[in-house]
């Protein structure tokens, strides 16, 4: 299946340019469309969170304060987007059916963010979630978590930096578990089309269930040609151990299943998962 419609979520943080950037290039080897989507803060929120003791009139200066701050908010992102397509000569175009070529447009809605972009990313073959480094915006990895257990659908994670490419040279992170799977699985049609494929495994990344061979079968089934090759974790960091292996490759797109653990993220995150997360300078497209 092609990607045909790629949902960006915007929070005003440092990594948004290059997480546009990331969906732009994404969209352009798809011929795709792009929705960059912020969510404004509702200012109705603000009262339960005002706590005992405050007047009325204290309670809406502190919701028209809210309305400003999101308004201006949403004045900068969507400038910002304006002139980043404007840039790049990127047709400026609500998506519609027929339409050749990639192109892209700007939407702004009011509510929780997490609950609204992962209802978004349910009708989106793809989302890309602008790079939720520990010290960048935590809203970033709110977003994430919202769409890769609330949206049935794959997540992108930009890096910090936007890259020169992206689905040429891909690494597959493979370790058995139902969450690569369903990673492989969303990944597909960037294998299919990318021009070398390299499925990565280690004894201490594997868990109960099919080996890296076992996939490289059923990749082949679906035309897809790969080699395998093991890594080492670096000092004794799995993820550490990924990501130098992508780097060996070349690797311009990490495939790789997500944190199982619901709510409790694996202790925020995980061990494997977070260092990616935090450290990965290629795209990371997870699923679950």
């Amino acid at each position: 299946m092609a990607i045909r419609k790629i949902l960006l979520p915007l929070t005003g943080a440092d990594a948004d340019e290059a997480a546009l950037a990331t969906a732009l290039l994404a969209a352009r080897h798809w011929q795709s469309h792009v929705l960059a989507l912020h969510v404004r803060v509702d200012s109705r929120d603000v009262a339960p969170l005002a706590g005992e003791g405050l007047s009325g009139a204290m309670i809406e200066e502190m919701m028209s304060a809210t309305e400003r701050e999101a308004t201006e908010r949403a004045r900068r992102i969507h400038g910002m987007f304006d002139r980043f397509v404007t840039a790049h000569g990127v047709t400026v175009a609500e998506a519609r059916p027929g339409a050749e070529g990639m192109s892209a447009h700007f939407a702004a809605i009011t509510g929780r963010e997490e609950d609204l972009v992962a209802q978004q990313a349910r009708l989106a073959d793809l989302t890309v979630i602008p790079s939720p480094r520990a010290d960048g915006d935590a809203s970033s990895s709110d977003a994430l978590h919202a769409v890769l257990f609330d949206s049935g659908h794959p997540v992108l994670i930009a890096p910090p930096l936007a890259p020169k490419t992206i689905g040429e040279r891909i690494c597959l992170a493979w370790n058995g578990t139902a969450e690569s799977a369903a990673a492989a699985q969303a990944a597909l049609p960037w294998l299919q089309r990318a021009a070398a494929v390299r499925i990565l495994s280690a004894q201490e990344y594997q868990r109960r269930g099919p080996g890296a061979p076992d996939l490289a079968s059923y990749l082949a089934l679906h035309g897809v040609k790969t080699d395998l090759a093991t890594f080492q974790p670096v000092e004794r960091d799995v993820g550490a151990g990924i990501l130098a292996a992508c780097r060996v490759f070349s690797a311009d797109l990490l495939v790789m299943g997500a944190y199982s653990h619901s709510r409790l993220r694996q202790l925020i995150l995980g061990g494997v998962t977070r260092h990616v997360l935090e450290n990965a300078d290629l795209p990371v497209m997870m699923n679950r």
